[in-house]
């Protein structure tokens, strides 16, 4: 199977190095020397890693035979691509790869069927499942433990205990009062005269 791992960006220097937008939650193991990445467009390699770093906070990678910023810089945008074991699994026990989540079955607890994962979204603050219903619209559900409680790869399905609003218009509104504030003749849930 094959995974995105980075994106190339700009050239770093003169000396061949690139800066890249990682695209793995396992930088080292997928983006370490010696690794063979294939390309998108294909005709860009397969890549071999010479050397990397971090510097400013952004990972720079140097590729065999690529020796200055003119050849650094043909490959920006191209994407990094990683042949992986299908049946690898990450080395957290709570962590999944985006294959694994894709075509999920989103159901609630009670086993009402929400729809399905046609898209993981990787934002700075927490991970977003895009779930396709069955009208055709879509939703967002943070992929946080107190939203998604279960992830059950062998049932093919996530199971979500979302608070009110987040898959219905039915938001619970709840008041920053308490009924020692209300004016003089209000009761709470009943209309004056």
């Amino acid at each position: 199977m094959q995974l995105v791992v980075a994106r190339v960006g700009r050239a770093h220097g003169i000396k061949g190095e690139v800066t890249v937008e990682v695209r793995t939650d396992e930088p080292e193991l997928r983006l370490g020397p010696g690794a063979v990445l294939l390309t998108d467009p294909a005709s860009a390699g397969p890549l071999t890693i010479e050397s990397g770093r971090v510097h400013s906070g952004r990972l720079l990678l140097r590729f065999e035979g690529v020796r200055d910023r003119t050849a650094a810089e043909a490959l920006r945008n191209i994407l990094l691509i990683a042949e992986v074991d299908p049946t690898e699994m990450p080395e957290e026990e709570d962590e999944y790869y985006d294959h694994q989540l894709i075509d999920l079955d989103v159901v609630l607890a009670d086993g009402t069927e929400i729809g399905v994962i046609t898209e993981i979204s990787h934002l700075p603050s927490q991970d977003l499942f895009i779930v396709e219903r069955p009208d055709g619209t879509e939703l967002m559900i943070p992929f946080v433990g107190e939203i998604v409680t279960e992830i059950d790869l062998e049932e093919q399905r996530a199971v979500i205990d979302p608070p009110p609003g987040l898959i219905d218009d039915r938001a619970e509104i709840v008041s920053s009062r308490d009924d020692g504030d209300m004016e003089s003749g209000e009761k709470s849930g009943e209309e004056s005269a």
